[in-house]
């Protein structure tokens, strides 16, 4: 199978699975105003980023991509959790919610996965230098 076609299976499957879960997030949407621009967001950024660690398989740049994934995951999480206090209005009272050890862990996770991608471009370049391709 080629890369093209992985990247695009790969692409309409992420899609895909971003409609249907969309719908679940739609009556969301009414409580915590710009939840489905801030979803939309990094899904297109997600799938990108995707297709193109896809297209770029077999080379350097996947892992640079593979990174940008992570940071993509971490910057989206700060974004939309701030200093971690949400504070939402429902039916006239303010509802405030500390979410600092989600975000922590989740942060965590983020960082997990950059180290893995770190780790293997490193292994990468390791490969590639035993191969004399450097």
């Amino acid at each position: 199978m080629t890369k093209a076609l992985k990247a695009t299976i790969k692409g309409v499957i992420l899609t895909a699975a971003y409609f249907v879960l969309s719908s679940f997030i739609a009556p969301f949407s009414d409580i915590v105003p710009g939840l489905q621009q801030m979803v939309e967001t990094f899904a297109a950024a997600y799938i990108v980023l995707v297709i193109i660690s896809e297209i770029a398989s077999g080379s350097i740049y996947q892992h640079f991509f593979n990174a940008a994934k992570a940071f993509v995951i971490i910057a989206c999480l700060m974004a939309s959790l701030g200093a971690g206090r949400l504070s939402l209005t429902f039916q006239g009272m303010k509802v405030a919610v500390d979410v600092h050890v989600i975000l922590i862990i989740a942060m965590l996770l983020g960082l997990t996965d950059l180290a893995r991608s770190v780790l293997r471009t490193v292994d990468f370049i390791n490969e590639r230098a035993e191969l004399g391709m450097v």
